[in-house]
């Protein structure tokens, strides 16, 4: 086989550019810090990144709407403490309220303040958590409870956030039906704090005596709503450990699969150069004086 100094030339240039495209190649993963910067330096790398940061992003709805979550039920939990702190108070009040040596005018007083511990009650039922009523099921855009008619204008269904794959859904809501005891769309609870107030402008001892069998009713039953709720809040405290726990897993992972191992990088870098130069010096050798040169 003949081999030309036009064939030598064009091998030389091939190989020279393969060594400078080398070169480039390991001069980008230098600056960007990556294996790849185009889904051709590495297609199925490329592959597993988008899978990987799809799963993050998945992970990342779920994270904020455990957030939501936990910040709904610790508004709710807020709002039940009140409500139960009322009862409570309303409980000291009936049982003082029972004690038959008390004047009229004492009477009246307690009766007073039963009213105010009403209003207080309609206004912890009517609590809002960023712009939406919780007790007021699907319906959150209005007051679910009214003072003057002891109504519930809610519903009684749940609102669920997804806060993990294959359908992991979680109940962040309290029926207000459920929590004020409402019985054909009116409030027994309110209903109670009414009959009470009027038992104690009678003067009516034994009648307010009675009705604190009704008012341990009534906290009994918020006592055992806010168990419910407290169960719930610890439970979204494991789900958003494992959320974050899944996010660190998922950042290892695209950081293994993407980064460059820059000790690496920078010793095949220094190779890729000095073959660089190798092929530059080649390349002078090859193309030299030809014969026709040296016969002028």
């Amino acid at each position: 086989m003949r081999v030309t100094h036009n064939m030598m030339i064009s091998t030389f240039l091939t190989d020279y550019y393969n060594n400078l495209e080398r070169l480039q190649k390991g001069q980008n993963m230098l600056s960007s810090g990556k294996k790849f910067t185009r889904p051709s330096d590495d297609p199925v790398a490329v592959a597993t990144s988008l899978r990987i940061k799809t799963d993050m992003a998945r992970n990342d709805a779920y994270t904020k709407n455990a957030d939501d979550a936990k910040s709904w039920l610790e508004i709710t939990d807020s709002a039940l403490s009140q409500l139960g702190d009322l009862l409570q108070r309303t409980r000291e009040l009936a049982v003082e309220g029972a004690n038959g040596t008390l004047t009229q005018s004492d009477m009246e007083k307690i009766a007073q303040e039963i009213m105010q511990i009403k209003q207080q009650m309609v206004q912890v039922g009517n609590t809002q958590y960023n712009g939406r009523y919780i007790f007021a099921g699907f319906r959150t855009d209005s007051a679910p409870f009214s003072e003057t008619a002891n109504g519930y204008s809610g519903d009684d269904n749940f609102i669920e956030f997804e806060v993990g794959p294959g359908g992991n859904k979680m109940a962040v809501n309290v029926p207000g039906s459920r929590l004020f005891d409402v019985v054909g769309g009116t409030s027994q609870l309110l209903e109670m704090m009414d009959k009470l107030k009027s038992a104690l402008e009678n003067g009516n001892h034994q009648s307010v005596s009675s009705m604190i069998a009704d008012v341990d009713k009534q906290l009994e039953n918020v006592l055992s709503v806010r168990a419910e709720v407290g169960a719930k809040l610890n439970r979204i405290d494991l789900i958003q450990n494992r959320l974050q726990n899944d996010n660190y897993n998922f950042t290892a992972l695209l950081s293994k699969n993407e980064d460059a191992d820059m000790a690496q990088v920078i010793t095949n870098l220094k190779m890729d150069e000095n073959v660089y130069r190798a092929s530059l010096a080649a390349g002078a050798r090859i193309i030299q004086p030809s014969l026709i040169d040296f016969l002028r």
